[in-house]
């Protein structure tokens, strides 16, 4: 861990719907530090070193990644590169200087056959690129064996970036009508709740564990965070245009999966459980609905 009386906490990504987020929830815990890509390119694994290096950081949080699900099936070398090889280096340099990682991964690394919510536990098996590369990324993680977090969220939307809400709200505006998948299931996941979650196991492991590296080596591993409940996409769609009042405007046609082919395959069941965590840190997710309704009210203000 870092040496400083104020812990130093490096974020990546810091302009992406989740690295938003974190800016404003990790404020308070230690001194912030906040590259811009030009500065820090997860592509550039000099950069990374340089960077970690020369921060030295307590914390390194990363959500950064190639997240364009379709486009990766075509750009695979980006994609692993980014989302698979560099947390890898992220994690060598963190064990170097006895900091503590945070990645971010997804449902998509699970098939979605299962009935019921998937356990960490759970196996794998991607059905797409994106998902790999993200699996790529977990292993290089516990293959370093540092301390580190890795937060599987699902669905994640906010008031910024590319997004379902964003998208929902832009169109509902020019299409009486849209067609949304309805036979895939999971949570969405609101990108203040993944950040709000994120800083309160900081705070635990910063502040009240400070220089405790025995309590971030116990607790090191994987953890499901998403939403409590579930939905489809398409009930997603009509939850946001009831709370945006868009509803009278807007109908939702429940299509199926093969209705609308994508170059990448999803999976039908993106339910996480967030029991580990819930035992683990003493949390517990909102509702999907309440954090929907709350980011909703959110853009008004």
């Amino acid at each position: 861990m870092s040496d400083t009386s104020e812990p130093i906490i490096l974020v990546t990504g810091a302009t992406g719907q989740v690295g938003f987020e974190l800016l404003r929830s990790l404020q308070g815990l230690g001194r912030v530090v906040a590259p811009d890509r030009h500065t820090l390119d997860l592509a550039n694994f000099d950069q990374i070193q340089r960077v970690v290096r020369d921060v030295r950081p307590a914390l390194i949080v990363n959500p950064a990644a190639f997240t364009a699900v379709d486009q990766a099936e075509i750009d695979v070398d980006a994609a692993m590169r980014l989302n698979g090889a560099a947390p890898g280096v992220l994690a060598e340099e963190a064990k170097r200087i006895g900091a503590v990682v945070f990645h971010y991964s997804t449902d998509y690394v699970f098939d979605g056959t299962k009935d019921g919510a998937y356990a960490e536990s759970d196996p794998v098996g991607p059905l797409n690129v994106y998902g790999a590369s993200k699996l790529a990324g977990e292993r290089a993680l516990e293959q370093v064996g540092g301390m580190h977090l890795v937060f599987r969220t699902s669905w994640v939307y906010g008031t910024r970036g590319h997004n379902f809400l964003r998208t929902m709200l832009r169109l509902a505006g020019n299409q009486p009508e849209l067609r949304i998948v309805s036979d895939q299931v999971g949570a969405p996941t609101w990108s203040r709740t993944i950040a709000t979650v994120s800083a309160h196991i900081a705070a635990l492991g910063l502040l009240e564990h400070a220089g405790d590296a025995d309590w971030w080596a116990e607790r090191s591993g994987i953890y499901h965070l998403t939403s409590s409940g579930f939905t489809s996409w398409a009930g997603f769609a009509e939850a946001i245009f009831e709370l945006a009042t868009l509803a009278a405007q807007t109908k939702v046609t429940p299509i199926t999966s093969g209705e609308y082919p994508t170059p990448a395959r999803r999976p039908k069941n993106s339910r996480l459980s967030n029991a580990k965590l819930a035992t683990t840190f003493k949390v517990r997710q909102p509702d999907w609905r309440e954090a929907l309704r709350l980011c909703v009210a959110s853009l008004s203000q």
